[in-house]
């Protein structure tokens, strides 16, 4: 099985559907997706908040029928599918401001961490703590240097995997910036075996790309 992740920053230019498919996933986890993304052969939930004019947050996309869920963040899309939950989210990033969307700031320092734990925590709350896949633009790297959010915010994700009972193929992967590694993650449960985790080149499609795991799903 393959799943997939990519922060498609809200633009569609030409080249993104291609892109989608040549991955040959059979679950997406996006985000900042523009409303009128769809693609042939896959069923599709979005989140119902925007980000922006004409974006979502996050969705899901599977080649398999999916059950849609309610948001377990404003910022996370969730579905069920073959009878795992898949849950597409993103976290705040250093500059992404407060409330409404991201509460929990904790003054005079410390405010990013404090926005990162406590959505983390919503999350941590409404996902299933089995049968559970969960992605997208975490805006952190879970080791090494940290460039988009904050080493107290990473501790919490950290925190929110473990609790959740996952395995991140994507944490050592490459950032697209030289030296850095990748803020976009895909995480599946530890008794899955993991075959393969790589990044996919998405220059000029979008300032994220996009990164894929091949996993082997224990039999029931």
């Amino acid at each position: 099985m393959r799943i997939g992740t990519w922060n498609m920053a809200g633009w569609l230019k030409p080249g993104w559907k291609e892109f989608l498919l040549a991955a040959d996933c059979d679950v997406w986890l996006l985000t900042e997706v523009n409303e009128t993304v769809q693609l042939p052969d896959y069923c599709m939930h979005r989140g119902n908040a925007r980000m922006a004019a004409r974006r979502s947050w996050a969705a899901v996309f599977s080649r398999a029928p999916l059950t849609p869920l309610p948001d377990p963040h404003v910022a996370s899309a969730a579905a069920v599918i073959d009878g795992i939950t898949y849950c597409s989210s993103i976290l705040p990033w250093r500059d992404s401001g407060g409330e409404p969307t991201w509460p929990g700031a904790e003054p005079p320092r410390n405010l990013h961490s404090g926005r990162t734990r406590y959505a983390v925590r919503q999350l941590v709350c409404a996902l299933p703590h089995q049968d559970l896949v969960w992605g997208g633009d975490w805006n952190h790297a879970l080791s090494g240097d940290e460039y988009a959010g904050s080493k107290g915010g990473r501790a919490h994700v950290r925190a929110a995997v473990n609790l959740l009972g996952l395995q991140v193929p994507t944490a050592e992967l490459p950032h697209r910036l030289d030296g850095l590694l990748s803020i976009d993650h895909i995480a599946v449960p530890t008794s899955w075996t993991v075959r393969d985790a790589r990044r996919l080149d998405a220059t000029g499609l979008s300032d994220h790309d996009g990164y894929v795991v091949d996993v082997e799903v224990p039999a029931p």
